[in-house]
């Protein structure tokens, strides 16, 4: 049974770490209803370290890309590939500070359900806004090779507002991106690259933090819980990049909304509008 609530798990993570909808607020939501039967510690690992799945898709489908010593590149590609790992680690220092910094008092006052849905709700209205307001401007930035590395810092500096479940680190990098000139596509490539540092590091972290003392029943729903992850973020990934090429993010951004408003009614029907999970 609890295989089958990991591959539920797995199935949201690659679903959802992609799509600006907010991979860990999601996790948080459905940790309501499906529990597994593990201790709370390695949950709170699990629902981190399961985004490596998710991760390694990145890093599959974009491999040549992303490899600065590939045989199939000239000079200058391979430079353009450095310059772009440069852009990616520069972006991720606002976030890699603030994290180190309030890691544990994040954790500590803001996993819990009612954040997720006010979160949920004001970076859907922030989208539908953004989107409107972006409706007649031009991107600055049409081509990820152009992306200049103050853009990319302030991009970075987006990604921090995800530190709050529900934002989405999807949501608030693409956001930032196309606020400050890029086009929805070059929004939405950056962030996927921005996440493989990121999420590596956080990953190490909280492996680090609970120790390799995995139980043999623990590392099988991790590795079940990745390999799922990683199945589906290649879709997931796939979808996205196809959607936005002729779609903007309005209907993310609806989907936050309704998806909050359930959950705050849902916690009103229990009879705790401020429980934590």
């Amino acid at each position: 049974m609890d295989l089958l609530k990991t591959i539920i798990l797995g199935v949201v993570e690659g679903l959802t770490e992609w799509l600006p909808v907010s991979s860990t607020g999601h996790m948080i939501l459905v940790d309501e209803f499906i529990k597994l039967d593990v201790s709370q510690a390695f949950m709170d690992m699990f629902l981190v370290v399961i985004q490596l799945g998710a991760i390694l898709a990145v890093v599959a489908l974009n491999f040549e890309k992303l490899n600065p010593w590939s045989a199939w590149k000239t000079r200058q590609e391979k430079k353009d590939t450095f310059s772009l790992w440069k852009k990616v680690i520069l972006a991720c220092v606002p976030a890699a500070v603030i994290g180190l910094l309030f890691n544990d008092y994040m954790e500590k006052h803001f996993m819990t359900a009612p954040v997720v849905a006010a979160t949920l709700i004001f970076y859907g209205i922030m989208f539908i806004l953004v989107e409107n307001y972006n409706k007649h401007r031009r991107p600055r930035i049409s081509d990820l090779a152009r992306l200049d590395y103050k853009t990319a810092f302030i991009i970075g500096m987006f990604q921090v507002l995800s530190l709050i479940p529900g934002t989405s680190r999807s949501g608030s990098t693409i956001l930032g991106g196309i606020i400050f000139g890029t086009s929805r596509y070059v929004a939405a490539e950056f962030t996927f690259f921005l996440a493989i540092p990121v999420m590596f590091g956080a990953s190490l972290l909280k492996i680090v933090k609970f120790g390799l003392n995995f139980s043999g029943s623990e590392l099988v729903i991790l590795l079940v819980g990745m390999i799922t992850a990683f199945v589906v973020s290649i879709l997931s990934i796939k979808f996205l990049m196809g959607y936005i090429k002729t779609n903007d993010f309005k209907a993310f951004g609806w989907y936050r909304i309704v998806l909050g408003i359930v959950v705050i009614a849902y916690l009103f029907m229990i009879g705790d509008p401020t429980a934590n999970n």
